[in-house]
């Protein structure tokens, strides 16, 4: 592998960028016309425009991507996440013009994104899923006859689905018909399969997430987990490693676990194997796997001492995971996604240029971003525009080393989300690690 074409933009494209050119490789970027002048474009050998400001037309056009890359000569394609990443058919055409696609093979992405056969796949490993349904739903009366037997409440689930859409909470029978009709109409919409499955809603769960890399010589590794509890509508928010609502037994059970997962679907490349953990039961349940690298690696990264992405590359050239350092963690990790949102205008998106932007710099900190002074944020995608990563040695250190970091993080011209993580941190039950996944909308901003 020589020449690879980094197939997104925004922050990822630019820390794809980085490990690539210091592993040595030659990179080419894409770009929309939105994007034009981009930090990722400048750190490349070669920028190509890709299309429009429409993701349709620029990011998500598989055709358009192999094409450059075909006439560019990269031989292998990158896809961070979003976009293309989980896109089967994108990973086959990949292979089909001999280019290497830099995650699983298609039939793996395939099998884990349909989330009823992944359960399956788990549950036939011995591994705990969520009390639920095992086949789709096939409509309204199916899902009323499964619901006496699962109990409300219960949450139904898009099949073909993730990142909350297609999903609803059901509490009474009362309610099924109109929540199953609109989470399909969703799931429809977004991800063209209308199909649902059910499962019992639990209350007061963690959500907990295990990176795992694996290479083409059957060697499979657990890079510990991450805490990924702090989220509003399914979205996360800040993301933490490792969890400290895990004892050291269940830690060893659920990166085990992961493990068996992967190398039961023979895995390549990184992966994150999803689980919520019941607080009141102690007691994990598998819900997902991410086929792609995920938007809050580093705090992985700053724990292990690992970079994963030069670890995709290595696997992606056929090299084992054997030669990597080893993997113990060491301390805490917290990241904080900086968004272009006013979070009192309920996370309205707001782009525009940045006037000024001031970095927090010292010991234990980490900013993955692709904004300076004079960029313009564009309204057409995510409102990332930045990932502050803060490591220290326990927690309790990091969450002090993070309201240090956040109070002179300067971002003028465009509102961010700043404000919002400096008041987390100085929550008293976020402090104290007495959190769930429903916390953030029904406590904290509640009392806000």
């Amino acid at each position: 592998m020589k020449r690879v074409l980094i197939a997104n933009r925004g922050e990822i494209a630019v820390r794809i960028a980085r490990s690539a050119l210091a592993s040595g490789l030659e990179v080419v970027s894409i770009f929309s016309e939105a994007d034009r002048g981009m930090l990722h474009t400048r750190m490349s050998h070669k920028a190509i425009c890709i299309g429009p400001s429409a993701s349709a037309k620029s990011y998500l056009n598989a055709s358009a991507i192999i094409t450059a890359a075909i006439a560019q000569g990269c031989d292998a394609i990158h896809p961070g996440y979003g976009f293309l990443s989980e896109n089967a058919a994108f990973a086959s055409a990949c292979e089909e013009n001999g280019i290497t696609f830099i995650g699983p093979a298609a039939e793996t992405i395939v099998a884990m994104g349909d989330k009823v056969n992944a359960r399956k796949a788990a549950a036939s490993l011995g591994i705990a899923t969520v009390p639920g349904t095992i086949e789709p739903l096939a409509d309204v009366r199916d899902a009323t006859f499964e619901a006496k037997a699962i109990g409300f409440p219960l949450l139904l689930k898009a099949a073909a689905g993730g990142g909350g859409r297609g999903m609803r909470v059901v509490r009474e029978e009362r309610e099924l018909a109109e929540a199953f009709s609109r989470a399909s109409a969703e799931a429809l919409s977004a991800f063209g399969d209308g199909r649902m499955y059910m499962e019992r809603y639990l209350e007061d769960i963690r959500h907990i997430e295990v990176q795992i890399l694996a290479d083409a010589h059957g060697n499979v590794r657990a890079l510990g987990e991450r805490d990924c509890t702090i989220q509003r509508r399914h979205q996360k928010l800040l993301e933490e490693a490792p969890s400290y609502e895990l004892d050291s037994a269940i830690r060893r059970e659920i990166s085990d676990a992961a493990v068996a997962l992967a190398r039961a679907i023979n895995y390549r490349n990184a992966g994150t194997i999803e689980f919520v953990f019941d607080r009141p039961s102690r007691r994990f349940y598998f819900i997902e796997m991410n086929t792609r690298i995920q938007v809050e690696h580093p705090v992985t990264e700053m724990i292990m001492g690992v970079d994963i992405v030069e670890e995709q590359l290595r696997i992606a050239s056929g090299m084992p995971i054997d030669g990597m350092p080893n993997t113990t963690a060491k301390g805490h990790a917290i990241e904080f996604r900086i968004n272009a949102e006013d979070a009192d205008a309920g996370f309205r998106p707001n782009p525009g240029r940045i006037k000024n932007w001031l970095l927090p710099m010292g010991e234990g900190l980490r900013i993955d971003t692709h904004c300076e002074a004079g960029t313009f944020v564009p309204p057409y995608y995510d409102s990332l525009i930045a990932k502050l990563v803060v490591h220290a040695g326990t927690r309790n250190e990091a969450i002090e080393r993070s309201k240090a970091a956040l109070a002179v993080f300067k971002v003028e011209g465009v509102s961010t989300t700043i404000p919002f993580h400096q008041s987390i941190l100085l929550n008293n039950d976020y402090v104290a690690n007495d959190v769930n996944t429903r916390w953030v909308e029904e406590v904290f901003l509640a009392r806000t």
